[in-house]
């Protein structure tokens, strides 16, 4: 359920758009308030099943995440559907932990690596299926089915969990960090708030700049607080590590390249190029699929060469990737264009992931390494989320200059400039105003779509460029041998 929200909803975004004539702003906030409570609670969902039991942490989650989606399903307009997302995102982070926990404890040594490797697997195909399942509901049904499906799964999820799943808790478990958690949710929070704002209100406004300074304090309180808690929920020893601190800076840069990505392409291939919801969904398969069967491979390379080459080679091989997608204009085939560019990137995730899984658990001692998949988990999702905040004003930004160059080509009245200039924040979903002449209104149609292509190709650029920091972080904080802890490595888990 989780894994599939988490792609689903982007194939959805379009359709969601449209039935509520929201603005990119509002959709940005249905991704971002799922993502930013995932992120920020993560860590206390694991928490919370140690200390209460993990089955019934797992199976409240569960709950909570079939009541939001039967809220998102039914909701009347754009707010409705951003509050049950972020009740989403606090059901996930409670089953998400919940669920690896419970195989973790449920198996001994010798069957745990397999029952791991079956999680990971599931995981893997859920998100692939993911975008064609939401594109073909979309398409064939409505937006609110890619909701509406969760509830099904849930029920039959909590009766197999009551039914086959023992409880079990740890017998010394610590206290919750609260306080940590709090801090975490408001400074994310403010900070995403402050970014995503300023396009509507400007960076003057109280909400935008104040948004800002809370998200920032908030966060430097986090810092401090978690060096002087009892039970962190950020155990910042583990930065003292080296490699840990260098995997996690190259897990903030990559997957925020990818989330950014994630969020705009769908837009493009629906809005842009005038694929189905069902095509848009398909669309990605290449990429996920790559790094499902690729990645038991890119194991072996760290068993190899050590983790350092695959994790400065991987991030290099995205990049090129990234470049490619700035390449196509309106209206190119997808196989001439975006399926090489997709198998670029694809192949490039799929060198770098186990290999930056096995960083990860490898830098820390054995009895750390639940915290340290669960910070570098954390990393990766919010990573998501500040993309998609800050990225989404260069975007509008970048297709707002273009559309308005555009424009001034035209013979428009100042009436209509306007409207469309009011509208500019909607990106391709910008309507052209009625009662213009068939000539002048595709013109309109044209000139939007360049602008967002325009748009689209300086975001895939900066993620490229994001993808290069990465390599450039692995080449200065990878050590060329194993860590010093020498734990082995646990294998792929998503």
């Amino acid at each position: 359920m989780a894994f599939i929200d988490g792609t689903v909803v982007n194939v959805a975004l379009p359709a969601v758009q449209a039935k509520f004539h929201a603005t990119v702003v509002d959709v940005q906030w249905v991704v971002e308030s799922y993502g930013l409570l995932l992120g920020a609670l993560i860590l206390v969902g694991g928490s919370l099943g140690d200390l209460f039991g993990r089955r019934l942490i797992f199976v409240v989650g569960i709950a909570i995440f079939a009541f939001a989606s039967a809220v998102c399903g039914a909701a009347l307009d754009i707010h409705q559907l951003i509050i049950a997302r972020s009740i989403q995102g606090i059901g996930a982070a409670l089953l998400v932990p919940g669920s690896l926990a419970i195989i973790s404890v449920a198996f001994d040594e010798k069957s745990r690596g397999r029952a791991i490797g079956t999680w990971s697997g599931f995981t893997a195909i859920t998100t692939a299926i993911g975008p064609v399942l939401g594109g073909w509901l979309v398409e064939h049904a409505s937006w609110r089915w890619v909701f509406f499906i969760n509830l099904p799964l849930a029920a039959a999820v909590i009766a197999i969990s009551l039914w086959h799943i023992p409880e079990r808790r740890m017998a010394r478990a610590g206290r919750i960090d609260w306080s940590g958690a709090l801090l975490a949710t408001v400074g994310l929070g403010g900070l995403v708030a402050g970014f995503m704002e300023s396009v509507n209100l400007g960076w003057r406004n109280p909400l935008v700049f104040g948004g800002l300074i809370l998200g920032i304090a908030c966060l430097i309180a986090l810092v401090i607080v978690e060096s002087h808690a009892a039970s962190p929920m950020l155990p910042l020893a583990l930065f003292e590590s080296r490699s840990f601190t260098g995997a996690n800076l190259l897990t903030l840069f990559l997957y925020a390249a990818i989330g950014i990505f994630f969020f705009l392409f769908p837009l493009n291939l629906i809005q842009v190029q005038g694929y189905s919801a069902t095509v848009a969904g398909a669309a990605v398969l290449p990429l996920i699929l790559l790094i499902f069967f690729l990645s038991r491979w890119s194991g072996g390379l760290v068993a190899r060469y050590g983790p350092r080459i695959p994790l400065i080679a991987g991030p290099l091989i995205v990049a090129f990737g990234f470049a490619l997608f700035a390449v196509p204009s309106v209206g190119e085939g997808y196989w001439r264009t975006f399926f090489p560019a997709i198998m670029v990137l694809g192949f490039g995730m799929a060198v770098t992931v186990a290999p930056l899984t096995t960083i990860v658990m490898n830098s820390v001692s054995k009895d750390r390494v639940g915290s340290a998949s669960g910070i570098n988990n954390a990393v990766a999702r919010i990573a998501g989320v500040l993309a998609i905040a800050i990225f989404g004003i260069v975007m509008v930004r970048a297709f707002g200059a273009e559309l308005n160059h555009s424009l001034a080509h035209l013979s428009l009245s100042p009436a209509i400039l306007q409207e469309l200039h009011a509208d500019e924040i909607k990106l391709a979903g910008l309507q052209v105003p009625h009662g213009l002449n068939p000539s002048t209104s595709t013109a309109i149609g044209e000139s939007v779509k360049e602008a967002f292509v325009f748009g689209f190709r300086i975001v895939m650029l900066a993620c490229a460029g994001l993808s290069l920091a990465s390599a450039a972080l692995a080449w200065l904080t990878i050590g060329r041998g194993r860590d010093r802890s020498g734990v082995a490595a646990i294998g792929f888990v998503s």
